[in-house]
């Protein structure tokens, strides 16, 4: 019987955090019922959806064989592993409009077929869409520009 590896491993993967989450969450948090959930109700809905898509997928890999594969993108693995940290550190003292261009326009380029001006349009028009949802639309208390940025932006946007 022939397994593809790549979908079994996967398969395996979603299952088991499926279960560490659906065991977690049976030991420390109340379900509750339909009608009245408890702490504990999402996690284990979305812990069983996470198990039976892994079920699926695994049982996808029966009876088809391995497929050839490509070298392992490096450049994309190194730009999308790393966007995270900078995200994290930078949020603060640049705020938020300026941190989501930046790490829109860099995470762009873990693509080799992304050109300089598609990921300048790509930045700022994502960066705008995310201003316009969560701080304008959803009124959420973000920061759009931090101390390092603020003296610049104030005279131009007026905005904190």
């Amino acid at each position: 019987m022939t397994f593809n590896r790549s979908d079994l491993g996967a398969g395996a993967i979603f299952i088991a955090i499926g279960l560490f989450f659906g065991v977690t969450t049976l030991m420390e948090l109340d379900i509750g019922t339909a009608r009245r959930m408890g702490p504990g109700y999402f996690p284990i809905a979305l812990s069983g959806i996470l198990i039976a898509l892994g079920l699926v997928i695994a049982l996808k890999s029966v009876g088809r064989a391995d497929e050839a594969r490509g070298p392992l993108p490096w450049r994309g693995l190194v730009v999308l592993l790393s966007v995270p940290v900078v995200f994290g550190v930078l949020i603060r003292p640049l705020g938020m409009a300026p941190v989501l261009a930046l790490t829109t326009f860099i995470t762009s380029f873990a693509s080799t077929r992304m050109s300089l001006k598609a990921a300048v349009l790509l930045a700022l028009g994502l960066t705008v869409f995310c201003v316009a949802v969560f701080n304008f639309g959803l009124g959420l208390p973000l920061r759009l520009f931090g101390p390092l940025v603020e003296p610049w932006t104030r005279p131009i946007f007026g905005v904190r």
